[in-house]
């Protein structure tokens, strides 16, 4: 998360991206690391969690976003830190399928690919919170194959995560 991506750091390219979307609210849930990481987006206007159960597993991670989350929100975007291709355009593509369609589950696909940010509507916030262990909001989706709407886009970003030195390397230099 605190490594160098294009003019800032993964993390910041990512909370960017939300930022300069039409999401209402942006959660920022750290773990390792929290005390960097929250010292990079400390000018943003985000709200931080510390997240001291991370290393139980993600489920911990969305629990404690979660929390944070109003009891009036329609919707719930779980994204991915370690995702800052994930552009702002996708973004406001994901949330208007989520306010035009009546699926409660809305996935991004890639050239056939499913992908993150997932948003979840509201009335899967208790599901989402029992989740235990080192899982996602997958748990949730395969309970409710006929809520889920999966939406193309043109953002391969979305199937893209950072999470090894190798992918960080190759997608550095794809921004040169």
């Amino acid at each position: 998360m605190l490594l160098p991506f294009g003019s800032s750091t993964i993390l910041e390219q990512t909370v960017d991206n939300l930022l300069n979307s039409r999401v209402d609210d942006v959660m920022v849930v750290l773990g390792h690391s929290a005390a960097e990481m929250k010292k990079l987006i400390a000018n943003r206007p985000v709200t931080i969690a510390v997240n001291s159960n991370y290393l139980e597993g993600m489920s911990t991670s969305i629990v404690a976003g979660l929390n944070m989350v109003s009891d009036n929100a329609q919707g719930i975007m779980l994204v991915l830190a370690d995702q800052p291709l994930v552009d702002s355009q996708t973004i406001n593509h994901l949330l208007d399928a989520f306010t035009t369609h009546d699926k409660g589950i809305i996935i991004p696909v890639y050239q056939g690919e499913r992908g993150h940010p997932i948003i979840f509507a509201s009335r899967y916030k208790g599901e989402l919170l029992r989740l235990k262990g080192d899982i996602g909001g997958r748990e949730v989706i395969d309970r409710h194959l006929d809520d889920i709407l999966e939406v193309n886009v043109n953002c391969r970003g979305v199937c893209v995560d950072i999470d090894t030195v190798g992918c960080y390397h190759l997608e550095r230099s794809k921004l040169k």
